[in-house]
């Protein structure tokens, strides 16, 4: 075994959604902020809870407990919104993700994770980048690209603009 190969971990930040542990690469991860007012944007799909004003810009918000047919992400003092970097077909979105609690930035090597299962999940498999394994548990890692279809992407970037313009 080369020594190139023991140092391959990457960096996942992981974060709860109900009961279960989920992961995005650090790489999509811009930022964590405590949960803040959210503005309803109406006729958005149910997923999108609305927009914050993240340093003078307008931020659509969803709620990937709602996405991924869980029940509405509960507001406690733990919830909070992770900002991330999408991209679909070449372009960029920023926007903020919903999570009942951030728990840590884990590194895994790549001999700790296995192939999305294809039964028992909540989830479509093609969301799942693969299953990080740690000592006491498994972790969903998601590819945060994949959760979301082109049209929502375009629904709520849409919304994004024209709250923009109004601001």
């Amino acid at each position: 075994m080369n020594v190139e190969s023991t140092n391959d971990a990457h960096q996942y930040l992981t974060f709860k959604l109900d009961r279960e542990v989920f992961a995005l690469g650090i790489d999509k991860v811009r930022e964590v902020l405590d949960y803040t007012a959210i503005t309803r944007v109406p006729k958005t799909p149910d997923f999108m809870r609305g927009v914050i004003n993240v340093r003078g810009g307008v931020v659509p918000v969803v709620d990937l407990r709602v996405k991924f047919g869980m029940e509405p992400t509960p507001q406690t003092v733990n919830t909070c919104i992770i900002i991330v970097e999408i991209f679909l077909e070449g372009e960029s979105t920023i926007l903020g993700a919903l999570a009942d609690q951030v728990e840590e930035v884990l590194d895994l090597l790549p001999a700790q994770i296995e192939p999305a299962p294809r039964i028992g999940t909540r989830l479509r498999t093609d969301f799942i980048k693969g299953m990080g394994k740690t000592e006491e548990r498994f972790i969903i890692l998601l590819d945060i690209d994949r959760v979301f279809s082109s049209e929502e992407l375009a629904l709520v970037a849409g919304e994004d603009q024209k709250m923009a313009a109004q601001a």
